[in-house]
């Protein structure tokens, strides 16, 4: 038993060892290899960085839009306490908040403390504004079913002639902001796909390439009797030195740009990325970030590398 584990054992190394040394021998095939490999991991890099980046700003503008629901003076309480309960039982409503005809004016009179004029005009008359019912989304995309439950023509029947508040200019605001934001993200997804499969068709063909180079003394090793792992081996373990180099490079890449260009993101945003928050989130979650870079490059390096392989065995026992 222990003669069988010291052999696998030493096939092991042996193997490791090869992966290596084919790595050194194949320096410039290796160099292309990896310059593809780390613009792909670090696009993926940059799509996950935006990606989190996206949702934390989504989370606020969510959190700040809400939908005004104005009732006419003539609801009743019951009225009022069925369409309140009603909308708490949308599965697309986080919050739901009602205020009086006083609370309105209160709220009203708080946000335009630095308009005089306005304030003016309202305290010139009877309290002209409707008792309001303030609805939070959870998703911005889920918005129009919100609306659609609104106006309804029972609960139409009991809103002013402008409510709710998601039409005209704030629902095409609101609108511009939700696409842009999944245009953006749908790009990310894309730019990983395309990026990732250039990049397992490089490492296919350089390992191709290595094969055939090989190409007689892989035939010698086969004559010989060497297994398909052993002869495989070598190949998964120079492609995984691939990945390994990739990811730690696509790091370093990131880490340089964030740093430097600090001075600069003091007070930056790109539209809807805030890269003050891009670079807190890459610097929170670096070992993260460094394992999962490390697991996609060496996803991508092992499996162009069996592919390689099995379609120059599988030729070989032809």
């Amino acid at each position: 038993m222990n003669r069988i584990y010291k052999r696998r054992l030493i096939t092991f190394w042996r193997i490791i060892t090869t992966g290596m040394t084919n790595f050194i021998r194949n320096a410039s095939l290796a160099i292309a290899a990896i310059a593809v490999m780390v613009v792909t991991l670090t696009i993926v890099l940059f799509s996950l960085i935006a990606n989190a980046t996206f949702t934390n700003t989504i989370a606020q503008i969510t959190n700040k839009i809400d939908i005004s629901v104005y009732l006419k003076d003539s609801v009743t309480p019951q009225q009022k306490d069925s369409l309140v309960a009603n909308l708490k039982k949308l599965p697309d409503v986080g919050k739901v908040t009602y205020l009086s005809k006083d609370q309105a004016l209160q709220t009203y009179i708080k946000d335009n403390t630095k308009n005089p004029q306005l304030l003016q005009a309202i305290n010139a008359t009877d309290n002209p504004l409707p008792a309001t019912i303030k609805i939070k989304p959870l998703d911005l995309n889920k918005i129009g079913t919100i609306k659609n439950f609104l106006v309804t023509p029972a609960n139409a029947a009991l809103q002013t002639a402008d409510s709710p508040s998601y039409n005209g200019d704030r629902k095409q605001a609101i609108d511009t902001i939700t696409h842009a934001t999944n245009v953006l993200r749908t790009i990310g997804i894309a730019s990983v796909i395309i990026f990732t499969i250039i990049c397992a068709l490089i490492i296919f063909n350089t390992i191709q390439m290595a094969i055939f180079n090989r190409r007689d003394e892989l035939t010698i090793m086969r004559l010989l009797g060497a297994s398909t792992s052993y002869i495989r081996g070598p190949f998964v373990v120079e492609s995984a030195i691939y990945g390994i180099l990739s990811a730690v490079l696509s790091m370093v890449i990131v880490n340089a740009a964030f740093i430097a260009s600090s001075s600069a993101l003091q007070a930056t945003s790109l539209g809807l990325l805030d890269i003050n928050f891009a670079a807190d989130f890459f610097g929170s979650h670096f070992l993260r970030l460094l394992l999962l870079q490390l697991l996609v490059g060496i996803l991508i390096g092992i499996a162009s590398s069996t592919i390689a392989t099995r379609r120059y065995l599988k030729f070989k026992t032809k």
